[in-house]
């Protein structure tokens, strides 16, 4: 085992994305890396536990959304883990971008900060192994004697999965000649002859026959000092815009919002694009560690457990001679099929799926051409998640809605007022503390008040289980953007509504 006394990994958790290719399930107000893919943790939490080890790993920095940011201090919560920094982007700028701004906050704790950076949504079925090969991988990226003295002259260190298939959806990594070195030689790590682009059935059956090949799994472990003086060299214009960004940052609660001017001019490209594919130094490890993707439905079909007939189904169903399909019904309905083969059906609450697995690489922009169309559901789950708790629309038409909300213990919605509508409360569990003008006064089960338009108004939860209101609105006007915030604890303005007006909540 190498040694890592001196200095802890800094793991680098990049979540982005849009949601688009796992659609209905993921959406771009609740991308996939939240979502409970495989029953149990997201992935995000998945990745979160992968780097919790204290005596191998220093605590993470996070780079997010910012209309993601409760969802990501929620996950840390559920996975017992502080991080050391939760970066906020205003809009995505792929990955270099990213790593950038990590890498300058990273290196401004520690000058010799050597950094994992780790994809939000992968599955990695063996940790252990995973964990054993970024401590190799970080001697290799910190170089010799590096812990030492100093030194930072070492190599850009990504992990390639050994494929066992000729698959068509990942980019490939041709591998050169073992390095030299001690620390290369327990590491395994190899040069790199080329990074190639995803590859036709063809081509990739013979990457696979010729056997130098690996996929690239978009996993590094860099020297941050090293991968600045790489930036600085090779994408220039990426890491100017990552310093302003960083440099006018301004502090919000337990996040750092970056400043969005100076970040949405830095050039919207990926790491490996910016630097791992024009540096001399990269370096690559094999890997086998269970790797897996998740960025399509066939991937998730692929991992998932089948019946006899190559079935992979997720909730209720009756099939007859349905093959080599994905069935899942997250809203408790029924899927009954007949005479079908390699469909993806997938059901939730407020849409229904069904496309042919062939097909899936389509469905990304079905998604977005829902967005277009201006359909909600292209971009919001039906419960939409809140820092207090979450909401969710049970009934809307003209002139009325009903919201069922839940509000967590000691969850407080912000002090606030509408100027088109007026809200009736019925507690159906836990106890509720209503602010209404000048009012404050417990609701408990089966009690209600009413909220005219116009009058502040709050709901708190002082007790130890969940608080269940039934709320319904009245007016001529019930979109989410009608809200005029007067105070908030978790430090939200009333023009802080994250993707569109329509996502402000209560």
């Amino acid at each position: 085992m190498v040694d890592r006394s001196v200095t802890k990994i800094v793991p680098v958790v990049l979540s982005g994305g849009s949601g688009t290719r796992l659609w209905p399930l993921s959406r771009r107000s609740f991308p996939k890396q939240f979502v409970d893919l495989l029953g149990g943790d997201p992935l995000f939490r998945r990745t979160l536990r992968r780097v919790s080890d204290s005596r191998i790993f220093a605590p993470p920095i996070v780079v997010c959304n910012l209309e993601h940011r409760f969802l990501v201090a929620e996950e840390l919560r559920q996975a017992d883990l502080e991080a050391a920094a939760i970066l906020l982007e205003p809009e995505g700028r792929n990955t270099a971008p990213a790593a950038a701004i990590a890498a300058l906050v990273a290196q401004k704790e520690d000058p010799a900060a050597v950094l994992a950076l780790l994809p939000a949504d992968h599955l990695v079925a063996e940790a252990a192994v995973l964990s054993s090969l970024l401590q190799r991988a970080a001697a290799v990226a910190a170089g010799p004697g590096a812990f030492e003295t100093g030194d930072t002259t070492g190599r850009l260190v990504t992990f390639g999965i050994v494929p066992d298939r000729p698959e068509t959806g990942y980019g490939y990594i041709q591998v050169g000649q073992a390095l030299q070195g001690e620390a290369a030689g327990v590491a395994g790590a190899c040069e790199v002859c080329a990074f190639v682009e995803k590859p036709d059935a063809e081509t990739a059956a013979g990457y696979l026959a010729e056997g130098d090949y690996l996929w690239n799994s978009g996993m590094f472990v860099v020297s941050a000092a090293q991968l600045l003086r790489e930036m600085r060299r090779h994408c220039p214009e990426v890491l100017t815009a990552a310093e302003a960004a960083l440099a006018g940052a301004q502090a919000d609660l337990d996040f750092l919002r970056l400043e969005a001017s100076a970040f949405a001019s830095a050039p919207s490209i990926s790491l490996d694009y910016a630097v791992m594919e024009r540096t001399e130094h990269a370096a690559v490890i094999p890997a086998e560690v269970g790797w897996h993707d998740l960025g399509a439905w066939p991937a998730l079909w692929s991992v998932a457990a089948k019946d006899g007939n190559g079935n992979a189904v997720m909730g209720e169903a009756h099939l007859t001679e349905v093959r080599n399909s994905y069935l899942r019904a997250d809203d408790g309905r029924l899927i009954a099929a007949l005479g079908v083969e390699n469909l993806i059906v997938v059901s939730t609450h407020d849409a229904l799926l069904v496309a042919p697995r062939a097909r899936a690489a389509e469905i990304g922009d079905l998604a977005k051409r829902l967005t277009a169309a201006g359909r909600p559901e292209a971009t919001d789950p039906k419960v939409i998640r809140r820092p207090w708790g979450s909401y969710e629309t049970l009934v809307e038409a003209d002139g009325f809605k009903v919201k069922r909300i839940v509000v967590q213990p000691e969850g407080r919605l912000s002090l606030q007022y509408h100027h088109h509508r007026s809200e009736h409360w019925v507690v159906v569990s836990g106890e509720a503390e209503v602010t209404l003008g000048e009012r404050i006064f417990l609701l408990g089960p089966d009690r209600s008040t009413y909220v005219p338009q116009g009058t502040r108004h709050q709901l708190y939860n002082p007790g130890h289980e969940a608080l269940v209101i039934i709320e319904v609105q009245c007016g001529t006007y019930l979109g989410e953007d009608d809200i005029v915030r007067l105070a908030d604890l978790y430090g939200r303005s009333e023009s802080d509504s994250g993707v569109t007006p329509t996502l402000t909540a209560s």
